[in-house]
């Protein structure tokens, strides 16, 4: 399947899984970063690019409210502490 094909394959599913929207986004990434599309192709790209980030972003809130309901004292009161996602230096 094309790169172009695998983005499209479920465009504009919002119940797509996280690591979906995230490979998704990394081939739109692949796509712009060649700058062999149109300028209104990579628009459009951009486009899901921005779509599929927010559905990666949703997904990521949800999952760190679940780690924050999960973390407790020892006397098992709820303690929220902040996760500090960094990003990998390429």
């Amino acid at each position: 399947m094309a790169m172009a094909d695998k983005i499209n394959h479920t465009n504009g599913n919002n119940d797509v899984c996280f690591e979906e929207a995230l490979g998704k986004l990394e081939l739109i990434v692949k796509l712009l970063e060649k700058g062999e599309l149109k300028l209104e192709d990579s628009l459009d790209k951009f486009a899901q690019g921005v779509a599929l980030s927010q559905i990666c972003l949703a997904k990521l809130t949800v999952a760190e409210k679940k780690i924050d309901k999960i973390l407790q004292k020892e006397q098992g009161i709820f303690v929220e502490k902040p996760l500090l996602f960094t990003e990998e230096n390429s």
